[in-house]
């Protein structure tokens, strides 16, 4: 048996954004199915330890990821992904906060391709942290830009976000900023990624027709969006038992009586065709409200997804 070990470099050139988006999108769409075994992932220390897995039964494969999450530290989420299959006795471990960084921003290019209106592209991104560049990325892969703003209560960071992805938006108008309120106002896209205790703007700042990612808050203490948002919106999660667990604001806007379990839609079931008794794009969910909203907090199918792209580029 042998152990392909995989750093940042070796994964960033394997899977481009598109391919992690293809993987993603279909990776929920079996969850939807039923195809996969996956416990709610185990959560130390009040989440700065996380374990997560997940067994994808038509292939008989597996994907462990264990983690450590600390926002004070660079990089803030270290750790080891963990492929196996029946059918190989070789194995892969990747590096978690590079796909980790990877697979969330294809889910959010999963929900914002469903979610967005066609021709969208005004992003307003809110934190400059080690998952703003695949955020970025992926709404730019599904949505091509033609106007960036990142917020960041640190100008310097937000400039040296814009830095680095500059030479991937050739012709996109760049900006910062350090007012969320503000700078939401003109957006057709919002992605928040930040490590919020509290809403980051109200519902009443952003314009009548916007699609929100939520990816920051993964623990029942931490908010991004306001709860009159998610009352507001058509909302779609990435998996229901796993938010109802640790999504701070969907727990704070069931609490607060302004949101039912039945509003809230797997995201797998709303890309599920039209024979699944769901709808096969966006529109129908975008129609009954001009605002949508994709809270995720992170489930193992999405690291299943990208471990299963790096397993087939490199296990022979």
């Amino acid at each position: 048996m042998t152990t392909f070990t995989l750093g940042e470099r070796e994964i960033r050139d394997a899977v481009p954004m598109n391919e992690a988006i293809d993987a993603v999108r279909r990776g929920f769409l079996d969850l939807a199915a039923g195809e996969f075994e996956m416990p709610t992932r185990t959560a130390l220390r009040d989440g700065q330890f996380l374990v997560m897995s997940a067994h994808h039964r038509p292939t008989a494969s597996a994907m462990i990821k264990t983690l450590s999450v600390n926002f004070g530290r660079t990089p803030a989420i270290a750790g080891s992904v963990v492929w196996s299959e029946t059918g190989r006795p070789d194995q892969l471990v990747a590096t978690a906060g590079t796909v980790t960084a990877l697979r969330t921003g294809a889910a959010v290019g999963v929900a914002t391709d469903l979610l967005a209106r066609p021709g969208a592209a005004r992003l307003t991104l809110i934190g400059a942290g080690g998952q703003a560049p695949d955020q970025i990325r992926a709404v730019h892969a599904v949505r091509p830009l033609r106007r960036l703003t990142v917020v960041d209560t640190d100008p310097r960071r937000a400039e040296t976000l814009v830095e680095t992805v500059q030479s991937e938006l050739p012709g996109v108008e760049l900006r910062t900023a350090s007012d969320a309120e503000s700078a939401v106002g003109d957006a057709e896209i919002v992605c928040c990624a930040t490590s919020a205790t509290a809403p980051l703007f109200p519902a009443s700042a952003l314009p009548e027709r916007v699609h929100v990612n939520a990816i920051g808050a993964y623990r029942p203490t931490m908010r991004e969006l306001p709860a009159e948002l998610l009352a507001d919106s058509a909302v779609v999660v990435d998996e229901l038992g796993a938010v109802l667990a640790e999504s701070g604001e969907v727990i704070h806007a069931l609490g607060a009586g302004v949101l039912t379990e039945d509003a809230l839609t797997e995201l797998g079931t709303a890309l599920a065709p039209p024979s699944a008794a769901a709808p096969s794009s966006g529109a129908p969910l975008a129609e009954a409200t001009g605002r949508t909203v994709f809270k995720t907090v992170g489930v193992a199918v999405q690291d299943w997804a990208v471990a299963r792209l790096l397993a087939d580029k490199f296990l022979p």
